[in-house]
């Protein structure tokens, strides 16, 4: 029931497409970029409801207050705090390797903010559990969810970096969009 209303929502009211090629996976990484909006979010639980599935996220901590915070925390939300020490990122290798299913969505700019520098935690999370990385973004300009590559990371960070980069440069245009989703010109 939920799939279907996923469906009608996102594919049919919405008129939302999908370009999606890799495969699906248990346990993987979900490097969602470029990250303009906060309904980035909404798209993002919309298709991966269409699909039965269900990824755990990063979000900065200030999210989790009430009211929103259940709700977060229900969907699968990982409160961030970026004022604490220590390596989130040791942390959630190690919950991936120990679990039978772990599908962590980030989106590497940390922010909606256009950024120069990417976060590189998903990469290292990926890299220390064994995990591939799918590489989405979402084209409001066209209406897509596109994932077309995946990356299983190797010992040579530079040219999975490039590779990385490389592959999210051609949707730099998505950074300027006009809100495809949003309820007649609401922002």
């Amino acid at each position: 029931m939920f799939r279907k209303l996923c469906n009608a929502i996102l594919f049919k009211w919405k008129g939302w497409t999908e370009e999606v090629t890799v495969p699906h996976r248990e346990k993987c990484i979900i490097a969602v970029a470029p990250h303009t909006s906060n309904w980035d979010f909404i798209i993002g639980e919309l298709y991966y409801g269409t699909k039965g599935r269900h990824a755990q996220f990063l979000m900065k901590k200030d999210w989790f207050r009430w009211p929103l915070g259940w709700l977060f925390r229900r969907l699968g939300g990982i409160p961030v705090d970026r004022s604490r020490k220590g390596s989130l990122t040791d942390q959630l290798a190690e919950i991936a390797k120990a679990s039978d299913h772990f599908e962590l969505a980030v989106t590497p700019e940390g922010t909606r903010k256009r950024v120069t520098t990417w976060k590189r935690g998903f990469y290292y999370i990926a890299k220390k559990a064994d995990l591939p990385i799918q590489l989405f973004a979402i084209d409001y300009k066209r209406k897509r969810i596109v994932c077309t590559a995946e990356l299983q990371p190797t010992d040579d960070f530079e040219a999975d970096w490039k590779f990385i980069m490389d592959y999210y440069a051609k949707f730099a245009d998505f950074g300027k969009h006009e809100n495809s989703f949003a309820i007649d010109g609401e922002e």
